[in-house]
């Protein structure tokens, strides 16, 4: 059974975020239990598991994604990362339709092997800024949003992209917070750089410290940003050690969110399935 590392968010390895991607056959997915054993053993922020489905259906590949600790409901950087690994070996062309825990998640190939993906956008919900919070993050907050139930995120705004890159949170009070993770974000310095926002993503509660790029955290930044910056297309940059860059494109309720990807390992799994 094949199984790749995909470096996501980016058009060169080593940077953006690794996943794993196992393509199955139609027999269908693992035991869970297994897929969950193997997603702590590649020990990357999330492996996805695909399998294609019967003609005439909504969707044409069942997609689920594990963290090395939890099951998650929507993951875009995995998801990139599988419709890569589709088209790259010539098992899907043109636009993919996943069945997911989040619905049906389309991702289109475009030109040069980007890949955009059209997810739904996250309900952004006001939240106090104050209590537990700012001692966690160990920052002032500006405002802070709950991301609703598919993302699960507490979204929250911190004062400039200084204090967003220099961030050393108290994990251990972060994976205690009411969420599954905290993206913090705040404007870019210099929007000639390139991109518009900044943003980073703590989630140890799911067993992921710092992700390096999360593509389900752009569905609620993708929002927040346009409607203060009054544009509905926005790049942004998430600022961890390795980086990338996610381009956003709000239509209605739905986000799309657009990537590239480099395949730097294609292995084969010898033991345990």
């Amino acid at each position: 059974m094949k199984i790749r590392i995909v470096d996501a968010f980016t058009d060169r390895p080593f940077a953006g975020n690794p996943a794993g991607v196992v393509v199955l056959g139609p027999e269908g997915f693992l035991d869970e239990a297994l897929m969950q054993r193997l997603a702590a053993e590649v020990n990357l922020s999330e492996t996805a598991f695909t399998h294609p489905l019967p003609d005439g259906g909504d969707a044409e590949w069942a997609l689920r994604w594990f963290t090395p600790a939890v099951e998650v409901n929507l993951c875009g950087h995995a998801t990139l990362a599988t419709a890569h690994v589709l088209h790259t070996t010539g098992a899907a062309t043109g636009t993919v339709r996943f069945a997911t825990r989040s619905g049906v998640l389309t991702a289109a190939a475009g030109d040069e092997g980007r890949i955009t993906l059209d997810f739904p956008t996250a309900p952004l919900t006001a939240q106090p800024a104050g209590g537990r919070v700012p001692a966690a993050l160990g920052a002032e907050v500006l405002s802070a949003h709950d991301t609703g139930p598919d993302v699960g995120d507490l979204l929250v705004e911190l004062a400039d992209e200084k204090t967003v890159r220099g961030l050393t949170p108290d994990l251990a009070a972060v994976a205690h917070l009411s969420h599954r993770g905290v993206i913090v974000t705040a404007p870019a310095e210099d929007p000639s750089a390139g991109y518009d926002f900044v943003s980073r993503f703590f989630g140890p509660a799911v067993g992921i410290e710092e992700d390096p790029v999360t593509g389900s955290a752009h569905t609620a930044l993708a929002p927040f940003w346009s409607a203060r910056l009054g544009r509905d297309e926005l790049t942004g940059l998430q600022a961890s050690a390795r980086a990338g860059l996610v381009h956003t494109a709000l239509r209605g309720d739905r986000v799309l969110l657009t990537g590239s990807a480099v395949t730097v390992i294609d292995g084969e799994l010898l033991a345990g399935v």
